[in-house]
């Protein structure tokens, strides 16, 4: 019988021939995904830290705080682009940062590959789904839709008539 392992100086390598041998070969070349999975979710996360920190300092801050967030508050920030920027790189972001650390759970406890690729399945149509709507909103709300003549002033863009 054959070993299979076999020692080059004081490492213990998978010897030539055996099923053993194909973890030890060197990769293949090309795009390393786990690689740039690793890189985005360092660099999401700084960015997220900014986007989030703004988002609750405007949201509960600044003006009135919590009391203050309605229809009218909402509606008057997506009346400008630039709430509608930042609220569609919160929502790209943190979806596809979750999704991400959720393949990797599910990467490193699912033993099985039929589970694992079921699962990864449903991860991943759950994100397209939430982006999908979530970009919907944030693209088609219309700021003037629910406005009232008592609400009409917080929304200067909005003509009551």
């Amino acid at each position: 019988m054959m070993s299979e392992t076999k020692t080059i100086g004081s490492v213990l390598v998978p010897a030539p021939g055996t099923k053993y041998e194909r973890f030890a070969r060197s990769p293949k070349r090309g795009i390393n995904l786990e690689k740039w999975g690793w890189i985005y979710m360092r660099a999401s996360g700084v960015l997220l830290a900014v986007l989030i920190f703004g988002h609750l300092f405007v949201n509960l801050v600044a003006g009135e705080g919590v009391k203050a967030i309605d229809f009218a508050f909402v509606a008057g920030k997506w009346a400008d682009p630039f709430w509608i920027v930042w609220d569609m790189l919160l929502l790209w972001l943190a979806l596809i940062h979750g999704a991400n650390g959720m393949r990797t759970l599910v990467n490193d406890y699912a033993t099985r590959k039929g589970l694992r690729v079921v699962l990864l399945g449903l991860i991943g149509l759950a994100t397209v789904a939430l982006l999908v709507l979530g970009t919907l909103v944030l693209t088609t709300f219309d700021p003037c839709l629910g406005i009232t003549p008592e609400t009409a002033s917080q929304i200067p863009q909005c003509v009551i008539e």
